[in-house]
């Protein structure tokens, strides 16, 4: 809301502009009121689209399993992709290739990796801001679903383009201060596209995310198409998806710090990063 200062010197004109500008504020206040509607009502819209609150909560693991093709015209890769994912906020992927499987987890307090194609076989804490795509990954709903209960702030931005359709922009803010923009269709109401801006150590971390292909999966809606890159070279990244399962038997030892890393997160201060 603009707030305008104005200094007059004829008296009887000071009520005239008093009213005035309570009027503007209230008018702004009111569609203040109204963009948060509208951003709530489309998140509401969102969660009812995927299959509905009841649905989407009723699933407390997730296993999904696909391929990741990554590289440009040169040198293209294909990997095995897999990740748990387990209530509230645990998270484990595997990425498998050539014999080799690197992993990255986050056990609700830290994060740990292992990177064999980088010659890194033992397990290693993350750092904060490798940390930041885990834990997007970690959160089991998302950053709509309970946004507000996670510190997240959501605006309704109105129509945009994604490759000449229109489109819903919804900006999230996450409790940490990154940015998600979120493209919806407006005749499904599902996300096709988000732009990710991570701010870290004075600089900003963007990418572009696609998503299509959906499926229902126990009456949820799931993406199976998943293409990605930064903003200069979108989609350099592409998961297709080939199979999601949920209420899979998953232990919490599955997504646990190895022991030859537990007295270093002690010591590392790493514990409830968020």
């Amino acid at each position: 809301m603009r707030h305008t200062a104005m200094v007059l010197v004829v008296t009887s004109c000071l009520g005239v502009f008093a009213c005035g500008q309570t009027t503007a504020q209230t008018a702004g206040q009111s569609a203040q009121q109204t963009a948060v509607q509208t951003a709530e009502e489309l998140v509401n819209k969102n969660i009812q689209a995927k299959g509905g609150l009841g649905k989407i909560k009723a699933a407390k693991t997730r296993l999904t399993t696909g391929k990741v093709k990554s590289g440009g015209r040169r040198r293209v890769t294909v990997a095995a992709f897999r990740q748990m994912n387990m209530r509230p906020d645990l998270v484990r992927q595997n990425i498998s290739m050539q014999g080799m499987t690197a992993v990255q987890a986050y056990d609700g307090s830290a994060g740990w990796q292992t990177q064999p194609f980088r010659g890194r076989k033992d397990p290693e804490l993350m750092g904060e801001d490798n940390l930041r795509d885990l834990l997007l990954a970690a959160d089991f709903d998302g950053p709509l679903v309970d946004y507000a209960e996670k510190g997240n702030r959501i605006e309704y931005l109105g129509h945009d383009m994604v490759d000449g359709d229109d489109a819903l922009r919804l900006k999230v803010t996450l409790k940490n201060g990154d940015i998600i923009y979120y493209y919806l269709d407006p005749d499904t109401y599902l996300e096709i596209r988000k732009e990710i801006q991570q701010f870290i150590r004075g600089s900003v971390r963007e990418r572009v995310v696609d998503l299509g292909s959906y499926k229902p999966v126990d009456g949820v809606m799931y993406p199976f198409s998943i293409s990605e890159g930064s903003t200069s070279s979108p989609g350099v990244q592409v998961t297709t998806i080939e199979k999601i399962e949920v209420n899979v038997a998953f232990q919490e030892s599955d997504f646990a710090l190895p022991a030859s890393l537990r007295t270093d997160e002690k010591k590392s201060g790493l514990v409830g990063v968020h």
